[in-house]
């Protein structure tokens, strides 16, 4: 009994190795293809996605001044703002879907009872990936 544990072992090991051994022959065009899609995704800059709003206001300095707050309280989430006239709007985070966005809207409620979830177009997708 104590020779035939080994003689097992070694065999089911031989198995394993061999049936580890897979060689995918793909077709041209298919290779082709895929070289193309990433080639359309590197040079896509912006995607759409979601953001969270804080606020939009008409004055500067009180949108740097929440934007301030913001960073102390949730450091570790990106913001950003953009200047739509006469508005400045504060955004939160990226994200690819609003149920993401919305996971954020929940931690951050308490405390921008005003917040909600904003579509935005124009997302670098590193920004996806970072959060």
């Amino acid at each position: 009994m104590k020779k035939i544990i080994p003689i097992l072992f070694f065999a089911l090991m031989s198995i394993m190795l061999n049936a580890q051994s897979v060689y995918i022959s793909e077709d041209p065009l298919v290779t082709r293809m895929i070289q193309q899609y990433v080639e359309i995704n590197r040079s896509t800059e912006a995607v759409s996605g979601w953001r969270i709003q804080l606020m939009a206001t008409t004055d500067r300095s009180k949108m740097e001044k929440a934007k301030k707050e913001f960073l102390q309280k949730y450091p570790q989430i990106n913001i950003d703002w953009i200047h739509s006239k006469p508005y400045y709007k504060l955004r939160a985070g990226a994200f690819a879907t609003k149920l993401e966005a919305t996971a954020l809207l929940y931690i951050i409620k308490k405390d921008y009872p005003s917040a909600y979830p904003a579509k935005d177009n124009n997302i670098n997708p590193i920004e996806l990936i970072e959060n």
